[in-house]
This record gives C-alpha cells, structure tokens and sequence, in this order.
C-alpha cells in the first residue's frame, strides 16, 4: 500500500520538464484579452503561447497546435549538435572543412565558401543561430546525427510535437506538410526556457547556447519593440504563409518567454509590412508594456530606415 501510495508521487518528479512547467500554470486574464484582440481579424491561424517566468502566469492561444517551424528548426539543431559534444562524439573546438556538396542555394555565409575552406565549428554554429546560414545549419544537422538523432533527444526530453522533418527518414509526409521542421508555440517556448535555466544538455552547453540565441541578426520583428538594452534570447522563421519568433526577454521585473508561429497566411508578400511580421511586433510591443508597466521607452523615430 505505501508503494503504491509513492507511486503518483515518482512519476510527477520524474516526468519531463515539459509537463511539470505545464501543471504550475495560471492564466493571465489581463493579457488573454489584449492578445485575442489582436489576433482577431488576422488572416491566417495563430499559435501564441507566453509565460512570465517568475509569476508561472501564461496565456495559451492554439498554443498546442503543430505549426512550421521555418528557421526556428535552428534551435534544436543547436541543441542537438551540442549533446553530441557533451557525450564526447565531437570536438567543440573542431576545425571544419566545407565542401561543395553542403552548399544549398540562398544568401548564406557558408553557402559562399571556397571549396575545400576551413572554418571553425563554434563559427559555423554561430552563423547557423546568428544570421540563420541555411547551408551552415543543414552542416550542423548532418554532424549532430541527423534529423533522427535530434528528434530523439527531443522526445527524450518531453517533446512530444517537434521535429526536424527535412532530409530525415520516415518523415517525409511531415515535411510536405510542414517543411524543415515542425513544433508547438508552447514546446518551442519551453525549449528555450529549457536553456535559459540550464537543463538543455548540460549547464555549461545552455550557457553557451543562450549566448548563441542572444546575438540575433533579424532585429527587425518582435525585438524591435523591446528595448535594445535589455538582454534577449530568440530565434524567428519565416516561409511564404508563415512567420514565426521565439523570445526570451531577461525584463527588469522578470523573465517572460513567448512564441507565436502563424500558418495559412493570406499574406505572402516578403516586405516589412506582411501581416505576420506586422502582427509579431503588434504581440512583442504588448508583452513588454504589459510586464513592464512603468517603462517609458518607445523605439526611435525613423530607426526602421536602418
């Protein structure tokens, strides 16, 4: 009886961090209403997901829906290629040589290499989070293990929905349906918080890896409306009917995290004003006035010129 009576009380602490982070969540009420007033007359399906990290209050919109990832597929690629450093499969301080046959066509830094040229692993991990190098990151992929090794620790480690889908075997229905990789707002948001409090791989590989995630290129979104002296940790996507960001914001008054994935888009276009980007600094530009109340600071006038 008294095992038995234990029993519930072992799977809870030894269940994934995932489903622990889920049971403590309380709804921001507040919050609910302003992001559904935004998302109202959006065309296209929304996932939202966000959670202030000190307070556990959350605001979950289809959050639990599968979503593309784009290029937020970076993120466990990233994570994937640093457990295969932690077990000692790889050298973190290896010198790569890029080859001809990595090269996949877009505006990439990699992707512009000389054959037979030689470039450090930490950089080609950099370029692959920092500046999103598509050729850089489909390297790191292949070295990590491929899609199948990544997508195991994934489901290791709790999550259950994302997947990397391109250039893995079995997943090709996925990827038709959903390109590179698949996810939910609340598992991409919870992968990184996952590493934002040191559980991804080890603390020393999430300490490396928030540093990656908070040297972003793409400024030009959801990290245009927070202020550019507060520390951040993100990655965004975007193909033709979807845009995506996730987000770490180190705020004065608490860490919040969100992430909000669009799909079905009516709006393909590629310029500043898509609906997707409009709607991810509509949802940025709230969060920060909400958890930060008291803050005076707008973005200058004129800086979207640069």
């Amino acid at each position: 009886m008294r095992l038995l009576f234990l029993l519930p009380i072992l799977l809870f602490l030894l269940s994934p961090p995932s489903f622990a982070q889920k049971a403590k969540e309380k709804i921001d009420t507040k919050l609910i209403q302003k992001l559904q007033a935004l998302t109202q007359r959006f065309e296209g399906d929304v996932g939202i997901y966000v959670r202030h990290l000190k307070t556990g209050k959350t605001v979950a919109l289809n959050a639990d829906s599968l979503f593309p990832t784009a290029s937020m597929i970076k993120v466990p690629i990233m994570v994937g290629m640093f457990d295969k450093m932690e077990r000692g499969e790889i050298d973190p301080k290896a010198i790569l040589r890029y080859r001809d046959s990595l090269f996949y066509a877009g505006e990439d830094i990699v992707g512009n290499f000389k054959d037979s040229s030689t470039v450090a692993l930490s950089k080609v991990q950099m370029l692959s989070i920092t500046t999103s190098d598509n050729t850089g990151s489909l390297w790191l992929q292949q070295l990590a293990g491929g899609g199948a090794a990544i997508n195991a620790w994934l489901e290791k480690n709790g999550f259950a929905h994302t997947r990397v889908n391109s250039r893995t075997e079995g997943r090709r229905p996925n990827w038709q349906k959903y390109g590179w990789g698949q996810t939910t707002p609340r598992e991409m948001a919870n992968l990184v918080t996952m590493i934002r409090e040191g559980q991804a791989v080890s603390p020393a590989a999430s300490e490396r890896m928030y540093r990656n995630l908070g040297r972003i290129y793409f400024d030009s979104e959801a990290l245009s409306q927070i202020p550019p002296t507060v520390n951040t940790a993100s990655k965004s996507g975007a193909v033709n009917r979807s845009r995506s960001e996730v987000v770490l914001v180190n705020a004065p008054h608490g860490d919040y995290v969100f992430c909000i994935i669009t799909k079905n888009q009516k709006d393909e276009s590629w310029q500043d004003n898509n609906a997707g980007y409009a709607l991810i600094r509509a949802v940025s530009k709230t969060l920060w006035q909400h958890f930060e109340p008291g803050s005076k600071w707008q973005p200058a006038p004129g800086v979207e010129k640069y």
